[in-house]
């Protein structure tokens, strides 16, 4: 039997994937799965000397001589954006039983993107794909998707699989472009965001914390582990000699501030 939901997300990609640059003829490898990393989303700083990955938003450039990775919120709008998304695709917004976009109750300047149907997933990924080839025109190596789990918070409105199916085209457009792709959150669906939407690494915010790593650590060879010291119960030194720990992991700020901050934290294990 055809499987014609892979054949779609194939075909997705290729059109997603319509003016890609020719040199990049095959997606990057993941990030070293042990080197120090630097995550840096509340603004771009030159990275310590010894650090061999930097993520940064989308906005930013990629930190020159190092790996790179590009954070785009897949399953939510970023706040700078959500006017953009009321006024130019209000159809793609999850809506409440008021008729109201849902938003996410943590981030309540973050709107959920509705992805229970395969026209709007296709939508969706056409649009977060416009900010994909920013990244690699940029130069960055990778795109770290944000929200995988933003079917949580939808009231019961969406479900995994309807995140998995989008995450499988936008994996797919990243691809295309000669980038890596990063599953963000969800830690419960890392063996099957990895085998059936094809990411290729992890991003996990606060996986020490809440017990999670061994479930990313699983399903990746690299995984890029943030820890902050709100929710950390015991001291870093300790979450770092914890053999469930990634060799990656950092402590970093909750705000993501830059250096010469009062609030700037980063540490490496």
């Amino acid at each position: 039997m055809v499987d014609t939901t892979r054949c779609a997300a194939a075909l997705l990609a290729l059109l997603l994937c319509a003016g890609c640059a020719a040199t990049r003829a095959g997606a990057a490898p993941a990030p070293p799965p042990d080197g120090p990393f630097d995550y840096q989303l509340g603004g771009a700083y030159d990275p310590a000397a010894d650090v061999d990955t930097v993520v940064r938003d989308a906005t930013a450039r990629p930190a020159e001589g190092r790996y790179s990775v590009c954070y785009v919120n897949g399953f939510q709008t970023q706040p700078q954006e959500s006017a953009r998304w009321e006024a130019e695709h209000p159809h793609l917004l999850l809506r409440g039983d008021d008729g109201e976009p849902v938003a996410d109750p943590a981030w309540p300047d973050e709107l959920l993107l509705d992805t229970s149907t395969a026209g709007a997933r296709e939508e969706i990924a056409r649009v977060v794909g416009e900010t994909v080839a920013a990244c690699a025109e940029r130069g960055f190596d990778a795109v770290e998707f944000d929200n995988l789990d933003s079917h949580t918070r939808s009231g019961g409105r969406l479900t995994a699989d309807d995140n998995l199916e989008l995450a499988s085209a936008l994996v797919s457009g990243a691809h295309a472009r000669g980038l890596a792709a990063a599953q963000k959150n969800a830690a419960e669906l890392a063996g099957r965001a990895r085998d059936e939407a094809g990411f290729d690494f992890a991003v996990a915010e606060e996986c020490a914390a809440f017990d999670e790593c061994p479930a990313y650590t699983g399903a990746y060879g690299t995984v890029l582990a943030v820890e902050y010291p709100d929710t950390l119960d015991t001291p870093f030194d300790q979450v770092c000699a914890d053999p469930d720990t990634p060799a990656t992991t950092i402590l970093r700020d909750r705000g993501l501030v830059v250096p010469g901050d009062p609030g700037h934290v980063r540490e490496s294990c």
